[in-house]
């Protein structure tokens, strides 16, 4: 495929769904859209493809969750408490979680817009529903629902990316696998295209308006030793192995304002032995994240982190750092059968480092690379402070903690004594990172002048100043849809009116 021959108003860059909103959203605009996928056909969609398809957004209550899921039957609506999630509860968990970091304008355009952007997606052929099991448990026959996110999309990631693809053809973006972006065309103080690598060749293609959508640097080893730190070259990636910071590098080199969190980044506990990459056949099943129910040991025998400080949803990708900083970058996740009901579908795959046993000196002595008789210790330690008097409630902060430990457990502490027991050997899962470029309230990206760049937008995780030191779950699904949007409506009325200038 020649892209030069062709005219084009809009280029994007990348194939997550940051990308495709802004595709489709410049699409609606009347502008002649390129999208650009680094990966080929098979290996489309960025780390999206990789998502359980959770997403977080503000609603008011049951009534807006049946509208965006119709397939609901009244046996679910009437089995289902789904709670209500306003725009407050919203800035206060960005702020909270954030350590009050989170840029205040992109916070709020962030929040305002979330529940537009359901509807827009439903709109445009997304379909979703209710995330039982993983977002809400079911207690004296209701399904409680928690954490601010209640809908995941049909098909999990593969799912979205597969429906936006399909409404960007049908809106009539033109769309390049293989299409590897090397750098922006930079004439005049203004960005006019690309230049790609596609069919073997080097080729200038360009446009009104650019929009860099193609992912932080989590794939790039170097890059996060740079600026996460030492031993961060040994993290597994979650997503893609596409997203090496190209678009941040090339953004740079013509002057972008660097801006964010550059040390930061969303990263979990995951399967210790998983791939070095996602792999689309069995990531799904490396994920490890029913951790509220255990307790976490290190390899020196020691737990080393509260594990139930709060709901899932905000400590999950922050707990990735600190399974990365113990002796060996692993720890081991250890269950009573009192829970093992409640450990989610991952953990019963094949692709698991488990170990089990009917008694806790068999267990420990199990635990690769553990010292058994301080693990034991550790556990029994644990035991004697549960407080044993305070009801057990996985759908909320139920108080069940731990008296005088040195590191608490402040809920769902349940003792290790029933068997049989099982553990599960983790490391750290690194998902995306949270450095970017700095955008205007339009998406437009601005230099180290603290000016628009004309012709340059940005989406998704190339956004900085979002999230700092941890992430409210289901925030980036959320923030690519809104900003993403934003960016394609930005790029499409400039570049048309540039074209018309």
């Amino acid at each position: 495929m020649n892209l030069e021959t062709n005219l084009h108003d809009v280029v994007v860059v990348g194939g997550g769904n940051a990308a495709l909103c802004a595709a489709i959203s410049a699409a609606e605009q009347g502008a002649r859209v390129l999208l650009l996928e680094r990966a080929p056909f098979e290996q489309r969609g960025g780390n999206s493809r990789y998502t359980d398809g959770k997403v977080r957004f503000a609603y008011d209550g049951a009534e807006d969750i049946i509208k965006l899921s119709h397939d609901l039957t009244p046996d679910e609506i009437a089995m289902s408490d789904f709670g209500a999630y306003p725009e407050a509860d919203f800035f206060d968990d960005m702020g909270r979680i954030t350590l009050h970091r989170t840029d205040p304008e992109l916070c709020e355009i962030l929040v305002r817009n979330s529940n537009s952007a359901m509807h827009w997606l439903k709109a445009n052929g997304v379909r979703f529903m209710p995330n039982y099991g993983r977002q809400a448990y079911k207690t004296n026959g209701k399904f409680t629902f928690w954490g601010g996110a209640p809908l995941a999309t049909n098909g999990g990631g593969p799912g979205l990316v597969d429906a936006l693809y399909t409404c960007a053809e049908k809106a009539g973006v033109q769309i390049a696998y293989d299409a590897w972006v090397r750098d922006l065309i930079c004439e005049g103080g203004g960005v006019h295209g690309v230049t790609v690598r596609h069919d073997g060749k080097l080729q200038k293609v360009r446009a009104g308006a650019v929009i860099l959508a193609c992912g932080g640097f989590e794939a790039n080893a170097e890059w996060r030793s740079r600026y996460l730190g030492k031993g961060w070259d040994l993290a597994k990636v979650r997503g893609t192995k596409y997203n090496t910071g190209d678009g941040l590098d090339m953004a740079l080199r013509i002057g972008a304002m660097p801006y964010g969190h550059w040390s930061g980044c969303h990263a979990v506990s995951w399967e210790r032995y998983a791939t070095d990459f996602g792999d689309l056949d069995v990531t799904p099943h490396f994920q490890r994240h029913s951790y509220t129910f255990s307790i976490m040991v290190n390899g020196d025998g020691k737990r080393f982190l509260d594990e139930g400080a709060d709901i899932r949803n905000y400590t999950y990708a922050k707990y990735g750092h600190a399974v990365l900083e113990q002796p060996g970058q692993f720890a081991w996740q250890i269950y009573d059968n009192k829970v093992s009901h409640l450990l989610l579908d991952e953990y019963r795959t094949r692709h698991v480092t488990k170990v089990k046993a009917d008694t806790l000196e068999e267990l420990v002595q199990k635990l690769d690379d553990v010292d058994p008789e301080q693990c034991l210790a550790t556990i029994r330690e644990y035991n004697a402070a549960v407080m044993k008097d305070v009801a057990f409630d996985p759908n909320v902060k139920d108080g069940k903690g731990t008296l005088g430990l040195p590191v608490p457990k402040s809920n769902w502490a349940q003792t290790i004594e029933e068997g049989p027991f099982q553990a599960f050997a983790v490391t750290c899962g690194i998902t995306f990172t949270f450095g970017g470029l700095k955008i205007t309230a339009d998406g437009q990206v601005v230099d180290t002048n603290h000016d628009p760049i004309p012709g340059l937008y940005a989406a998704g995780e190339m956004v900085g100043g979002i999230f700092f030191f941890n992430y409210p779950g289901a925030s980036g699904l959320t923030s690519g849809t809104v900003f993403g949007r934003l960016a394609g409506a930005s790029a499409g009325a400039a570049a048309r009116q540039r074209a018309a200038a």
